[in-house]
């Protein structure tokens, strides 16, 4: 019996960066979960922020899960806690809106993100009002994440 390797090894430096969900300062490698790199049940990516930076509170469907390289930023949740990142700090985000987070990004910050599916669908992230906390979402942003139709549960 011949069995054939599916390991895949490369080095992330081969990886085109695109913009993430801020517009400008942010790029993001994905290591896995994409067509290219498909996987089963997770996304890893590569994520560079320029200092500057600041991504509004939102939340995300579902779990995420940070490991900060290098840099530092202040991450606050719902509340308005802030917490110090620099690198070896790991945040763990569970889905919904009690997890909800925002980043300034102080020094030149690169972290892993792990999310808990490989289905573009599941990765879209809600915008959060402070104050009243109410959600939104752009349609651009779901268009982006091929999620302007629901063909699959959320669940």
């Amino acid at each position: 019996m011949e069995i054939k390797s599916t390991l895949r090894v490369f080095n992330a430096s081969e990886v085109q960066g695109v913009p993430g969900v801020v517009a400008q300062g942010q790029i993001v490698r994905n290591l896995a979960g994409s067509a290219e790199r498909p996987t089963e049940r997770l996304t890893v990516n590569l994520v560079n922020f320029e200092a500057g930076v600041h991504e509004h509170l939102h939340w995300h469907l579902i779990e995420v899960f940070y490991y900060v390289i290098s840099g530092r930023a202040v991450m606050k949740d719902i509340e308005g806690k802030a917490y110090e990142l620099g690198p070896g700090s790991v945040i763990y985000a569970s889905p919904g809106i009690s997890s909800s987070h925002s980043w300034e990004i102080k020094e030149k910050l690169q972290l892993l993100g792990i999310r808990a599916s490989a289905d573009p669908e599941k990765m879209i992230q809600f915008d959060v009002d402070p104050a009243t906390k109410a959600s939104t979402m752009p349609v651009e942003r779901l268009a982006r994440r091929q999620a302007l139709s629901f063909k699959k549960s959320l669940y």
